[in-house]
């Protein structure tokens, strides 16, 4: 992600751009000590990411972000409490009370990153043709599967059960998960195990090692919780 810093205190703005550049998924472009400044350099590139405090001179924080028009993801880092409802009137990310330890540095860091995943997977589901269906071979012929009619699927073998609505069986087909991504939106399928994925709007409940589709109970496989968990805080 690229980012900017913007602090008019020298040592403040040393920090954080010491505190940045522990981070690896970001990418530094530009420092500046005031708004206008700042304003300068993100007209002559795209930034992802701005870090910015808010009491300073001639343009605040607060000010400087109101007046974007195409926002970027913000963390207000300030040694002042005082404007933290104003701030998430701006939808900001997160507001650091000044002095930020690292850990929570990091933390915020790490939502702000989650939030531009998100933001970049919609784009490309949007920017991508509509399609509600596919086909598959299946009992010698190609069976039409409607995308909002599968419930779940579980994966044996070279093999893909599909558990659909209008159907009292599942539908048996040679297929893999590998072979399936390409067909299946991410932001209607997860999967939650190597053996199973589920549609999202089937899911009525989620507990720590268990997703629920109704009365049926799955297994969350250790290596997909914390996407999961991801997805439950989306």
């Amino acid at each position: 992600m690229k980012c900017i810093a913007i602090d008019d205190e020298p040592l403040a703005l040393g920090l954080l751009k010491d505190n940045i550049s522990k981070v690896p998924f970001l990418n530094l472009v530009a420092s500046c000590n005031n708004a206008f400044e700042a304003m300068e350099k993100m007209q002559a590139q795209s930034v992802d990411l701005v870090f910015i405090d808010i009491q300073m001179p001639g343009l605040t924080g607060l000010q400087f972000i109101a007046s974007l028009e195409k926002k970027p993801l913000v963390i207000f880092i300030t040694a002042y409490k005082q404007y933290a409802v104003e701030s998430y009137n701006l939808d900001v990310v997160d507001y650091l009370v000044k002095p930020v330890a690292l850990e929570r540095f990091i933390k915020a860091c790490h939502r702000a990153k989650d939030l531009f995943e998100l933001k970049s997977a919609t784009n490309v589901t949007t920017n991508k043709p509509v399609r509600d269906h596919f086909f598959v071979n299946a009992d010698y012929s190609q069976v039409k599967i409607t995308l909002k009619d599968i419930i779940w699927m579980k994966g044996y073998g070279d093999y893909i059960k599909f558990h659909l609505k209008s159907a009292k069986h599942p539908l048996v087909v040679r297929t893999s998960f590998k072979e399936l991504d390409r067909e299946l939106p991410p932001n209607m399928f997860f999967r939650i195990h190597k053996s199973y994925a589920v549609a999202i709007d089937a899911i009525t409940a989620i507990r720590k090692n268990s997703i629920f589709l109704g009365d049926r109970e799955l297994s969350i496989g250790e290596t997909f919780r914390n996407d999961v968990e991801k997805l439950v805080r989306k």
